[in-house]
């Protein structure tokens, strides 16, 4: 029976991968928030049919549109981040961090003013605490040991 060689890499730590599940259930999320709008005003079938602004505001198919735009770029740039991630790039972690904080506020606000979206919030409070444990934080080389050089 052959032996099996040893890996020189580190193992990832469990909360990399629960920030990584989390970080696709976001984007199956936005991507459920492109499409259910356009569906919902027959963009797909009809086409847009009417103007998307009068004057200087919105119409609702014009706002409709820009929802969709805006949760399609917050989805491909979520598997920018997530490949970043799984790749254990800094930035990643630091992106991720500024995201998940702005998201947040984003959606304490959609709570107390609108509707509230708790698959985003679930996943944003498990993805910031997983981010804080001090394993994840030296594996991308946020935080260092004391005896440890730069």
């Amino acid at each position: 029976m052959a032996k099996r060689k040893k890996s020189d890499k580190k193992k990832r730590p469990i909360a990399v991968i629960v920030i990584a599940v989390a970080i696709v259930v976001l984007f199956l999320i936005r991507l459920y928030q492109v499409y259910e709008p356009l569906i919902s005003e027959n963009v797909f079938k009809n086409g847009i049919t009417g103007p998307l602004f009068t004057g200087w505001s919105l119409t609702e198919i014009g706002n409709t549109l820009l929802s969709s735009a805006s949760n399609l770029i917050l989805s491909v740039a979520g598997i920018v981040v997530l490949i970043g991630f799984l790749r254990l790039h800094r930035w990643s972690w630091v992106l991720l961090m500024a995201w998940t904080g702005m998201s947040l506020v984003i959606s304490l606000v959609d709570y107390f003013y609108s509707h509230a979206n708790y698959a985003v919030m679930a996943s944003n409070v498990i993805i910031a605490f997983a981010l804080n444990i001090t394993d994840v934080q030296r594996m991308f080389g946020i935080r260092r040991d004391h005896g440890s050089r730069l």
